[in-house]
């Protein structure tokens, strides 16, 4: 079958990859705006063209926003992926979990950062301030500096910071953020008119990650199967009601008992009051190809916060 990538060679019928197996490689190129690339393999004939799709997402890293680039040696696995969506079902085969070679994290951004950027101060050099909003579908924001900065350059109060620059500890961050405490360094563009926010995390180095902001606490990472019993499209949020709660984490079970007994309490008279323990969830938690829907079946990870718990992670049941 055709892959889903035209850089892609086709797949020979019945084609296979080992999913435990590790192989080495060189990135052949990598867009970085863009998220993805090709990595160059060195055991020839494990797939066709010697080649294969890399995507951010499968970047291991702790850099603020996963990459790699032209020349480097990495490590990594292989899967098939099949196109969600349209006709023919294609299959095409992309890495997965790439490291540098030996095992190592992919931390490359500080050192690429310092060959091509221009810093106010020094690249090391931190300022504070507040997120006055940053639009994550839009891809920036601006940032609103503290006083008492003396700078010798006329850096104005509010600067741009685009969204290459959040530091989100690798994971993709698909919510709105306003009013947030922050630290950064600046930068300006290429052309020297305009200065950027550079490397923005939460005070004190901390990536902003969901997590973090929501104070969620992850309760392992064995994953649930459940339905979608409830999804309002508009507002971007629904309930799933998991097949065996006894099987998720004693820390969730009540948490869910605790927000159905409220519910229950806060029910009008006459109304019919549901036992069920439903997670909440949001679409920013569903993986990317998920059109979450009443019945639909699927799978995902739980966390705690300070409102209850919820699921994460959420992905289709595979077929």
């Amino acid at each position: 079958m055709a892959t889903g990538d035209a850089a892609d060679a086709e797949l020979p019928e019945g084609f296979t990859v080992d999913k435990d197996a590790r192989y080495t490689g060189t990135v052949a190129d990598y867009n970085k705006w863009r998220g993805f690339g090709h990595i160059t393999i060195d055991q020839q004939g494990v797939v066709p063209g010697d080649k294969v799709f890399v995507h951010w997402k499968n970047i291991q890293t702790d850099d603020r926003f996963p990459r790699l680039k032209e020349g480097l040696q990495v490590e990594f696995g292989l899967f098939l992926h099949m196109k969600k969506s349209g006709y023919p079902k294609n299959v095409s085969v992309k890495a997965k979990t790439v490291t540098l070679q030996g095992g190592g994290m992919v931390n490359i951004q500080d050192e690429m950062d310092a060959e091509t950027m221009t810093f106010v101060g020094a690249q090391n050099l931190r300022y504070t301030g507040t997120i006055k909003f940053f639009d994550q579908m839009r891809g920036f924001g601006w940032v609103i500096i503290d006083d008492g900065f003396q700078m010798e350059e006329p850096v104005p109060k509010e600067i741009k910071v685009h969204g290459t620059e959040l530091h989100t500890g690798g994971k993709p961050l698909r919510m709105r953020i306003d009013k947030l405490a922050v630290e950064f360094g600046i930068i300006k563009n290429k052309k020297g008119d305009q200065y950027l926010a550079y490397n923005l995390t939460l005070p004190g180095g901390t990536p902003i990650t969901m997590e973090t902001l929501e104070h969620r606490q992850p309760e392992g990472g064995e994953r649930f199967t459940g339905t979608v019993q409830w999804w309002h499209r508009w507002q971007g949020w629904g309930h799933i009601l998991p097949d065996n709660s006894s099987a998720l984490p004693a820390v969730v079970q009540q948490k869910l008992a605790e927000a159905a007994a409220q519910a229950a309490a806060k029910a009008k008279e006459g109304e019919t009051k549901s036992d069920d323990k439903l997670l909440y969830f949001r679409k920013a938690d569903c993986e990317w190809n998920l059109r979450p829907e009443p019945g639909k079946k699927v799978t995902f990870t739980v966390y705690t916060d300070d409102k209850g718990a919820g699921a994460t992670e959420v992905a289709v049941v595979p077929e």
